[in-house]
């Protein structure tokens, strides 16, 4: 019997798509998140660390499988550092796609290829602090630097939600003033430039990968985006299965979700099964 039994997707898509990994590993994808998917959610993301079991069921996926991938709006680089991803011997097939994918390191080379930054970002960054001072006084609200995007916190704040809906506005507008959009979060506001999201780059990777099931996991409003092309892939004849790595703050993924997992240490849990029900 396996040591992880493999859970049931509670929908004919999801167990149409596992069916499918399970039968051809070697054509298949799978994708995850990091913060609240690898990592647990941490009040300060500097402090984020991949699940202690995250590595080494990774490690056993990775060469079963055509691709995995870490799709993240991190900085690759960051990602990787975080995650514990290098020098892993096993995961060759590993690919951080970091930045919503505008860069990209792969684990067979230990290299990050980057596109350009856009101009926005820069003149952003110079005004943000001008802008939360004058929106108000919300002490605990931080700004994360995030390399080609920003990032407003207000989950240390004395009211998350109130400093969250009233710098909403205020952020949007200095966004669009630049030709950037707000992304928002679990108590937080990106801003980055348009066209960069999960559900871009794991097509991308799809196509590039030539993949014929899919898997993506993930446990927030950014990862809205990624379920959205996994449905568009299964309209496009291409077997995927949607995890959510449970959380009561986003019902809006967990509502979409083929399979819902309470947090990370359940999800790797998941990957380390899924290896384990493959042929090596």
């Amino acid at each position: 019997m396996p040591s992880n039994p493999l859970p049931r997707p509670v929908t004919a898509a999801g167990r149409d798509a596992l069916a499918a990994l399970l039968a051809d590993p070697s054509a298949a994808t799978v994708a995850v998140d990091f913060d609240g998917t690898l990592a647990p959610i941490v009040a300060d993301p500097e402090q984020a660390r991949a699940h202690p079991g995250a590595v080494p069921a990774l490690a056993a996926l990775a060469p079963r499988v055509a691709s995995v991938a870490v799709v993240t709006g991190r900085p690759a680089g960051v990602a990787v550092r975080y995650g514990g991803f290098a020098g892993v011997p096993g995961l060759d097939h590993l690919v951080v796609l970091g930045h919503y994918g505008a860069e990209r390191w792969d684990a067979a080379t230990g290299e990050v290829r980057a596109a350009p930054e856009h101009p926005g970002v820069t003149a952003v960054r110079a005004e943000l602090p001008g802008v939360l001072e004058r929106a108000g006084a919300w002490p605990g609200t931080w700004i994360e630097e995030k390399g080609r995007a920003v990032a407003v916190h207000t989950r240390r704040a004395a009211d998350p939600q109130a400093a969250f809906d009233a710098l909403t506005g205020p952020l949007t507008d200095l966004a669009t003033r630049h030709g950037l959009v707000v992304e928002p979060g679990r108590m937080v506001l990106e801003l980055r430039p348009p066209g960069m999201d999960k559900g871009r780059a794991l097509l991308e990777h799809v196509r590039e990968t030539g993949a014929r099931a899919v898997v993506y996991a993930g446990d927030d409003l950014g990862d809205l985006p990624a379920f959205a092309a996994v449905e568009k892939l299964r309209a496009d004849g291409v077997p995927g299965l949607l995890v959510c790595s449970g959380s009561d703050e986003v019902q809006a993924l967990a509502a979409r979700a083929d399979l819902t997992l309470d947090g990370p240490a359940q999800v790797v849990a998941f990957l380390a099964a899924l290896a384990e029900a493959m042929p090596a």
